[in-house]
């Protein structure tokens, strides 16, 4: 299904192409810095400027002989720019450029994956007005628990997804980091005031303190960002497969015309969505899980790292970039069944209002111990013998006693549940 996601935007920020047309502007623009700083001439970083190019079907071939995509790359280039090339990576070495470029690659991934949870947030509190008032039944260790609206329900993914937008927004500022300094961080034969030009002209700031490489907790965090987003997904898409269930059915996938549910069973609508979208959360944890492999390094660098990341970066990014699409997609066509949600809350008998009668009863003098006592003991009569809570609730002496048969129906209400919806919606951003 991926191969045929057509939002390419995120794909073609980590492609080749793109990675070498990074690696190229680096190297121009450290060219351009030395020039100022009048360590080459300005005619030659002119020249850089104007002729430098690459080809990949060359780099790829020279690489062949060379074993090393770097030198690969800047033989490539020094062919497109002649003499001046000599000027081309002057004190730097590798990791200044890998470095670099993915600073750039993830910055630009957070700026992608703030627009996509804007855009599920758009989603998410269009169908939560359309249902803040639509009752539901609330479910603790899955089973009933109290009223709620669905809503309600909403909003808390509104809100969760608040915290994605924010941790995006402080990993930015780790990650946004570039560096030039040299085989182990030294500045040695570069100026920092070349690497502060480069940075400068990329978005990024440059690194207090680099060895040969960017220390990797920012890219384990970065990545433990990305997995905790995709948690978040997997945490709604798993509810809303449970609301789809068949005994369930308060929410449902959108089911197109001419869909297929089953191979063997004509009548299967499966929420294929929502399980995809937590298998994939499993890929995302993983991927973290392999970038906190990679923080502890041998000294001030080794290459461990760095085939992981080619692995790891890529993917979790061009796949959370598209989960936050698919989620979108998946709550804009949600079927909502408002009946079958009033349908569900009745199956006790009312027993959501457990609680509200026990707070009344100790309001009105009993001890706490002994009024939860009594209205157990009418609870456990229903489920047992399936009567209406409110017949069993009358029938316990010690509660009639204190709470008249005709207010126990309005102390039961769920109406009670939802004077604060409206306001709690709206502390969110709804």
């Amino acid at each position: 299904m991926i191969e045929r996601y057509s939002r390419t935007a995120m794909r073609a920020l980590w492609s080749e192409q793109h990675k070498y047309e990074l690696w190229l502007e680096i190297e121009v623009l450290a060219c351009e810095g030395m020039a100022e700083l009048g360590i080459i001439p300005i005619e030659d970083a002119k020249i850089i400027r104007e002729k430098a190019a690459f080809s990949r079907e060359a780099i790829a071939e020279i690489e062949k002989r060379t074993n090393h995509d770097v030198i690969a790359f800047l033989e490539n280039v020094a062919s497109y720019v002649g003499d001046p090339a000599r000027w081309i990576h002057r004190g730097l070495t590798s990791s200044d450029l890998l470095d670099t470029t993915l600073a750039v690659q993830m910055t630009r991934s957070i700026d992608f994956f703030l627009k996509e949870i804007n855009l599920l947030q758009k989603a998410v509190a269009k169908r939560a007005q359309e249902h803040q008032f639509t009752p539901t039944i609330g479910r603790s260790h899955g089973i009933h628990a109290e009223p709620i609206t669905f809503g309600l329900k909403l909003g808390v993914m509104y809100d969760e997804l608040n915290r994605s937008k924010e941790r995006l927004a402080q990993v930015r500022e780790r990650v946004a980091i570039g560096m030039l300094s040299g085989a182990v961080g030294t500045h040695a034969h570069l100026d920092p005031k070349v690497e502060a030009y480069v940075c400068h002209h990329l978005g990024l700031k440059p690194a207090a303190l680099s060895t040969q490489i960017l220390q990797r907790d920012r890219h384990a965090e970065f990545m433990t960002t990305v997995a905790l987003i995709g948690c978040s997904i997997d945490r709604w898409a798993t509810e809303f497969r449970h609301l789809q269930r068949t005994e369930v059915l308060e929410a449902e996938e959108y089911f197109s015309e001419g869909q297929k549910g089953s191979s063997a069973m004509p009548h299967k609508r499966n929420p294929i969505t929502g399980e995809r979208l937590c298998g994939l959360a499993r890929v995302l944890r993983g991927n973290a899980q392999a970038a906190m492999e990679n923080v502890a390094l041998w000294h001030e660098r080794d290459i461990s790292h760095s085939s992981v990341e080619r692995i790891i970066l890529p993917d979790s990014c061009t796949l959370l970039d598209y989960m936050l699409h698919l989620l979108t997609k998946l709550v804009e066509g949600l079927h909502i069944y408002p009946e079958n949600m009033a349908r569900n809350m009745e199956i006790t008998r009312g027993l959501y209002g457990s609680q509200a009668v026990l707070l009344e009863l100790t309001d009105r003098g009993m001890a706490r111990k002994d009024a939860y006592e009594a209205v157990q003991r009418a609870a456990m009569r229903t489920w047992k013998e399936k009567l209406p809570f409110a017949l069993s609730l009358k029938e316990e002496p010690e509660i009639i006693t204190h709470i008249s048969a005709q207010e126990l129906e309005k102390i039961c209400s769920p109406e009670r549940h939802f004077a604060h919806v409206k306001e709690k919606l709206q502390a969110v951003g709804i």
